[in-house]
């Protein structure tokens, strides 16, 4: 298999490897906002509903932290009324105690996640449910999601956001790049038993919509895919557009620097770590999380290391793909990327069975502390988004803006999300199937000296539109093309307020509690 992966990427022209040398890449001041720096934490499965529920009203039980919401805070569209006394489900949302950090993962794949909304009624989750009841039903509140509630009183959360399609983790993650997972070219391999994953992975042999893991990197497993040139038409990523225009970036994720020995002795794919919460051991790096990987022009096929820390965010051998150990290197040297995508390690992404919120608050609240003590902080924007539901329970559907009509979908009934004809093209201009959208509601904060303070924005938003703001900051609009989302994409500039420079006191929060330190 190994030999297959260096096959197909070696056997690619040098330039789709390596865009530009070094020396090509210029840095770019020119933003049509005062934005010089985007950061998005890309966490793990989570729906508005299972953090923001009763937001802005925690239960504030003894011997937990407490949540007092400021005057004035503005209301969400959350759980109120019949849907936690007489919920459509047949039973209610119960709240999750900061004891209950640990959970069970539920079925959130394409085709249950789509029969969970049942054609708009959503009351089809319990059949999804990971603990055989309703458990996917359930929410937190401010005293175990302590961190982003408060960070939602000081700066901009979005309560009408959604996950560009309907499926797991690597179809949101790749959403977030190119806004397509529809390509041509699509390599795809077997698992050792011969066994065909075509119906679980794919569609007419070119959708992604499950979880394989990325063909161009020695990590992945048996079961891959990956997006190649093909002809005339090219498949292309955000990294792809930065680098034509010399914008340094990167895509910095746990685990990913193979020559780490943990304190536990585990090093290289299999370095892990065993949360101190949740008992559980998971791997740092999680191949079919890192998005780039499925793209010969930005994938870092050996995870070579940068040729230095000032090189971070250039071309050279990383091809900007990195450990989450060299974005707080770059910064601290004073070499802070334009755009930077932050992967936590597997344990604290927020991926129930394996992690949970508060390993994930933790890794949130020292990625902003550091940020905010940065120089470059009045300039620079955080965002906090999700890369698919969990099959945790949300209360408001999606606008079904682009259609499918497979043997996978089910939204309206069996085979049906639409009929399929206004279908968003694909690269080779044909309706793309398998792309069922919007799919579930998510969390979508922006964090940033400039974000409107307590505010709740209720723009229609996906994750393709964190695409679309580096495309209008950086990119004087530019679009992915090949019928990607950014297309479609709201934009999240309401969560700003450009009008006023960004001065405000540093916000540090406790780690471990969430609570406001300074």
């Amino acid at each position: 298999m190994l030999a297959i992966r260096r096959l197909l990427f070696g056997a690619l022209p040098l330039a789709l490897v390596s865009v530009f040398p070094t020396s090509a890449l210029a840095q770019s001041d020119s933003t049509t906002t005062p934005i010089k720096h985007v950061v998005v934490i890309f966490d793990e499965n989570i729906t508005f509903d299972h953090y923001f529920a009763t937001y802005p009203f925690a239960s504030n039980p003894p011997g937990e932290p407490a949540f007092i919401p400021k005057p004035n805070t503005p209301s969400v569209n959350g759980l109120t009324g019949a849907l936690l006394t007489h919920n459509p489900n047949g039973k209610n949302p119960m709240r999750l105690d900061r004891s209950q950090a640990i959970t069970c993962s539920n079925n959130h794949s394409y085709t249950p996640e789509q029969a969970a909304a049942d054609g708009g009624l959503l009351d089809n989750f319990v059949a999804t449910s990971c603990d055989g009841s309703s458990i996917n039903l359930d929410y937190y509140d401010g005293n175990t999601v302590t961190a982003l509630w408060n960070y939602a009183q000081r700066f901009a959360l979005n309560d009408n956001s959604f996950d560009t399609s309907y499926g797991p983790s690597t179809s949101g993650a790749i959403n977030l790049i190119s806004g397509q997972t529809h390509a041509l070219g699509l390599l795809l391999t077997q698992d050792d038993a011969n066994h065909d994953l075509q119906g679980d992975v794919l569609l007419s042999a070119s959708t992604i919509f499950g979880d394989p893991d990325p063909i161009f990197d020695d990590c992945g497993s048996p079961d891959t895919a990956g997006f190649a040139p093909s002809g005339s038409v090219d498949n292309h990523n955000i990294g792809d557009l930065l680098n034509e225009k010399g914008i340094t970036w990167g895509w910095f994720e746990g685990g990913f620097n193979l020559s780490i020995k943990n304190p536990n002795g585990t090093t290289g794919c299999a370095r892990s770590t065993t949360s101190a919460v949740t008992g559980v051991t998971e791997v740092d790096y999680i191949p079919h999380h890192a998005p780039f990987q499925y793209y010969t022009s930005t994938a870092n096929l050996t995870h070579a290391r940068p040729s230095s820390v000032a090189a971070i965010g250039s071309t050279d051998a990383a091809n900007h793909q990195y450990d989450i150990n060299d974005f707080f290197a770059a910064v601290k040297a004073g070499n802070f990327p334009s755009v930077s995508f932050l992967k936590a390690p597997g344990y604290q992404d927020g991926h129930a069975g394996y992690s949970d919120p508060l390993d994930e608050q933790a890794f949130v609240t020292e990625v902003i502390n550091f940020l905010q003590q940065q120089h470059d902080w009045e300039h620079t924007a955080v965002i906090i988004n999700y890369d698919d539901s969990d099959g945790w329970y949300d209360h408001q559907l999606g606008e079904i803006v682009n259609q499918s009509a497979t043997s996978a979908d089910e939204l309206l009934g069996p085979g049906s999300c639409g009929d399929g004809t206004t279908a968003l093209a694909g690269p080779d201009g044909e309706h793309a199937q398998g792309r069922c959208g919007y799919g579930p509601r998510l969390p979508y904060m922006v964090i940033s000296p400039y974000a409107r303070r307590n505010y709740v924005d209720h723009t229609l938003t996906d994750q393709s539109s964190t695409i679309r703001f580096i495309e209008d900051n950086w990119l004087g609009g530019q679009r992915i093309g090949n019928g990607s989302f950014d297309a479609l994409a709201g934009s999240i500039n309401n969560m700003f307020d450009f009008s006023h420079p960004g001065k405000m006191q540093p916000f540090i929060l406790d780690p471990s509690s969430g609570e406001q330190v300074h």
